[in-house]
C-alpha cells in the first residue's frame, strides 16, 4: 500500500486546485483510473528558480506540476530496475533509509489523486475498495522524489522519479489495510513542499479526524485487480455477491 490509484483531472484543473504553474507540457498523461508503478505521474513541487546561466535565486521559489515516473529511483542505484519495488516509503522510517532520507530533506513533493484502491484481505478472496473525498476534491499524497542518470550511458536522459510516503491506516480505513497513504490537510502543503525546510517530522503523524471524515470508503469490482482495465467504471460502487461488511465511517465505533 498504496500500490494503485487514480488521477483523472487534467493538469490545468490540477494547477489551479494547487495554487500551481503547469509545466507538465506534452509530458501529461492521460486521465487514468488504474495508476500503476512506473507509470508517469503528476506531482507538485516547489523549487527556487534557476537563471539561463544556472544560478539559483534564493529570493523566491515557484510551484509547479511536474511529470514523474511513479517508482523511486536513487541516484546512486547501479540502474533502473528497483523502481517498481520502491513505490512507497514508510513515514516513521524514511529519515532513516539510504534510498530516501536525502529527499525527505530536501525534494518532496505532492501527489494529487482522485483516489486510491486498497483491498480488504480473508481466508478466501480480496475485496477492492476506493477512498476519495466526498467533495470531489483531490487527496495531496505527500511524496519525495529524486533524479537519476545512467552513468554508462552519458546521453541518457535524466530520470525523475517519486514514492508515495504511507503511514498507520486510521478508524474505520484500518478494517481494510493497516497502511493508508500520508494525506496532507490544505494547510500543510506549504510547509511540506517548502524547499528550504529540512525538517519535516512534525507533518510525518497519520492524517487527523478531519480529513478521515470527509472521505469516502467503497467497495469495487475486481475489474481494477488487472492493470490492463482502466476507466471510470472501475470507480463505481460494487457490492459483493455476499453481505460486505463494509466501514462505517462516521460510526462511533470506529473512533474508539
Amino acid at each position: 500500500m498504496c500500490g494503485r490509484y487514480a488521477a483523472a483531472k487534467d493538469p490545468a484543473a490540477l494547477a489551479a486546485e494547487f495554487d500551481a504553474l503547469d509545466a507538465t507540457g506534452e509530458q501529461a498523461p492521460e486521465p487514468d483510473y488504474n495508476v500503476a508503478p512506473t507509470k508517469n505521474v503528476v506531482t507538485v513541487v516547489q523549487r527556487h528558480p534557476r537563471a539561463a546561466d544556472g544560478t539559483v535565486d534564493k529570493s523566491t521559489t515557484e510551484r509547479t506540476l511536474r511529470v514523474m515516473k511513479w517508482g523511486l529511483v536513487p541516484n546512486w542505484a547501479k540502474d533502473a530496475s528497483g523502481a517498481a519495488r520502491m513505490i512507497n516509503a514508510r513515514s516513521e522510517s524514511a529519515a532513516e533509509k539510504p534510498a530516501f532520507k536525502k529527499s525527505l530533506a530536501e525534494r518532496r513533493c505532492i501527489i494529487p489523486a482522485d483516489g486510491w484502491y486498497e483491498w480488504r484481505r480473508d481466508k478466501t478472496s480480496k475485496q477492492p475498495f476506493y477512498t476519495t473525498p466526498q467533495d470531489g476534491g483531490s487527496l495531496a499524497m505527500a511524496g519525495l522524489w529524486t533524479t537519476w542518470r545512467d552513468q554508462a550511458d552519458p546521453a541518457a536522459p535524466l530520470l525523475i522519479t517519486c514514492a508515495v510516503l504511507t503511514t498507520d491506516a486510521v478508524g474505520p480505513l484500518a478494517d481494510i489495510h493497516d497502511r493508508m497513504p500520508l494525506i496532507l490537510g490544505r494547510d500543510s502543503w506549504s510547509a511540506w513542499l517548502d524547499p528550504d525546510s529540512t525538517d519535516v517530522s512534525a507533518l510525518l503523524a497519520p492524517p487527523p479526524w478531519d480529513l478521515v471524515d470527509a472521505l469516502e470508503i467503497r467497495p469495487v469490482s475486481t475489474a481494477v485487480n488487472s492493470v490492463r482495465n482502466n476507466g471510470p467504471h472501475l470507480l463505481d460502487r460494487d457490492e459483493p455477491a455476499q453481505e460486505l461488511d463494509a466501514p462505517d465511517l462516521f460510526g462511533a465505533e470506529a473512533r474508539r
